[in-house]
Order: C-alpha cells, then sequence, then structure tokens
C-alpha cells in the first residue's frame, strides 16, 4: 500500500464537483466576505474528503467489474495495488473526519453531509443498478452540496439555483449514462459496462438530454431576468451570461452523443479546450455582472 494509491483512489480529479459548495457563496454575493468564504472552503474541502471516502467503498464493491474494464482496471483496488481492506478504512476515516469537521461547522451542515453519505453508499450498494433512479440519485447529490454550502454560510438556497443545479445534473447523469451504451454497443463488451444499462435506450435517453437540455437553459434564463434577481443583483444584465450556459450544453451534447470515447464525457469536459474556455467565460461574466 503506498501513499499515492491511497490518493489515486480518492479520486482528487472529481473533486471540481464539489465547487457546487460554493454556489451560494457566489450568488447570496458573499464571496467579498473572508469569514463565508473560509466556511464554504471548509465545507467543500469536508465534502471532497466524503466524496472520496463514496469513491473508495464503491471501487471495493465493484472491484471485479472493474477488472474487466479497459481504464477502470488500472484503479488501484482493481490493479491489486490497494487492499480492498486498507481501503474500506481509508473510506472510513475520512468520512469520520469529513462528518466532525461539517459538524464543527454547522449542525445542519452535519446533517446534510450524513444524508449524502447515506445516499451514496444505498447508491454504491443496490440503487445504482437501477435505471433512472441512478440519475436521480446523482443530481440529488449535487442539490445536497448547494444545500451544504447554504448550511455553512446560514444562508436559504435559492429556489432557483437548485432548480437549474438539478436539471444540469440530471442532464449531465444521462450523458454519462448515453456515453456507456454506445461505448458498449461500439466495444461489444455490454458485459462490462453497469446493470443499470439493461433499463436505458439510446434513442430515449438522446431524446430526455435535448429535453433537459433546453429547459436547463430555459430555466437559467428565466432566473437571470426574474424580479427578484434584478432586484438582488441590482441589474438585469446577467442574462448576458445565457449563451454561455447553452453553448455548454450544446458541447456535453457531443462529447456524450458524438464521442464515444473511452473517458466518460464528464471527464473528457475538463480535457476539452472548447467546454474549459466557456467555463471560464461564462463564471466570469457571471462574477463580473455580479461583483462590479
Amino acid at each position: 500500500m503506498s501513499p499515492r494509491a491511497l490518493i489515486r483512489t480518492i479520486r482528487p480529479h472529481q473533486w471540481v464537483k464539489n465547487v457546487f459548495v460554493g454556489a451560494a457563496l457566489v450568488f447570496a454575493r458573499r464571496l467579498d466576505s473572508p469569514h463565508d468564504l473560509a466556511r464554504t472552503a471548509g465545507a467543500f474541502f469536508a465534502f471532497c474528503l466524503l466524496s472520496g471516502a463514496v469513491y473508495a467503498f464503491n471501487d471495493v464493491r465493484d472491484v471485479e467489474a472493474d477488472r474487466q474494464h479497459p481504464t477502470k482496471k488500472f484503479r488501484p483496488i482493481a490493479a491489486g495495488e490497494l487492499g480492498e481492506r486498507a481501503a474500506l478504512i481509508w473510506a472510513g476515516v475520512l468520512a469520520t473526519i469529513a462528518l466532525a469537521g461539517c459538524l464543527a461547522l454547522s449542525p445542519r451542515l452535519a446533517i446534510i453531509a450524513a444524508l449524502y453519505l447515506a445516499q451514496n453508499v444505498a447508491y454504491s450498494v443496490k440503487l445504482k443498478h437501477v435505471a433512472f433512479i441512478d440519475v436521480g440519485l446523482i443530481a440529488s447529490g449535487f442539490l445536497l452540496r448547494v444545500l451544504a454550502g447554504a448550511a455553512a454560510i446560514h444562508v436559504p438556497a435559492s429556489r432557483w439555483l437548485l432548480l437549474c443545479t438539478g436539471l444540469l445534473a440530471l442532464f449531465f447523469g444521462l450523458g454519462k449514462r448515453a456515453h456507456e451504451l454506445s461505448w458498449a454497443q461500439r466495444t461489444g463488451k455490454s458485459g462490462a459496462t453497469r446493470a443499470a444499462l439493461a433499463g436505458y435506450r439510446i434513442p430515449v435517453v438522446r431524446v430526455l438530454m435535448a429535453v433537459l437540455g433546453i429547459l436547463t437553459c430555459a430555466s437559467y434564463v428565466a432566473y437571470t431576468i426574474a424580479p427578484r434577481t434584478v432586484e438582488a443583483f441590482g441589474t438585469d444584465k446577467l442574462v448576458y451570461s445565457a449563451p454561455f450556459v447553452a453553448i455548454g450544453v450544446v458541447r456535453f451534447l457531443f462529447l456524450a452523443l458524438w464521442y464515444p470515447k473511452d473517458d466518460p464525457p464528464t471527464e473528457a469536459m475538463l480535457k476539452d479546450p472548447y467546454f474549459l474556455a466557456d467555463l471560464v467565460l461564462a463564471a466570469g461574466t457571471v462574477l463580473y455582472i455580479i461583483y462590479r
């Protein structure tokens, strides 16, 4: 067992998903508050540890299936670099530290973190094998991240923010399933994919992704022009960031439906220069308009 194997098992490159913890900080206009910034950073780090614990636990559960996959077989547990017992102990230590840190920040944050952990354990044990329930749980995980960020700085989570987050997370989750279906058809290795895929059909997933993509963009536009939003930010210019959201949605559709490589689209987008450029421009536009 090496420190490198321990670190790889908790997948730090996936921690970018936890930036949703900071959504409440940005849209509550608290980004310039050192106190709230520190509390959000603490919540973000706690969720990184929690997600790492979940990855370690999940890899123990899926070790045999991972050994049949072209890329997952190189994960430390599947490759024999980290023992299953050691991985479970590692997961327990990370989860304990994360929950204790959340409790120190806020009891409400600790409850949300515990719900996140329990949901992901249930997902790993059973529910990831149930079509559409699996994607719904992925989306609820992102909603819990947003709620955790709001709890950390003691502000209510915007309903618009939760709606846009939920739609976007469902969109991403279905994109991952579409990629897995395409990869299985292309390689003929359906046995190496997750059991829930038996309940999905590519034509149906494509239609649902298109609908969710449109709903995500429409909801974001509706949020930017809502009277309460205009009043809160003192401007109606936030709508100018909407084109970047639409471009990101279209680019993800390309990566998920027409780019069926071994990497899932949620990882491919973090390596895609066009998607990253759009993300930077979107974030810059939003921050400039809110905090100018």
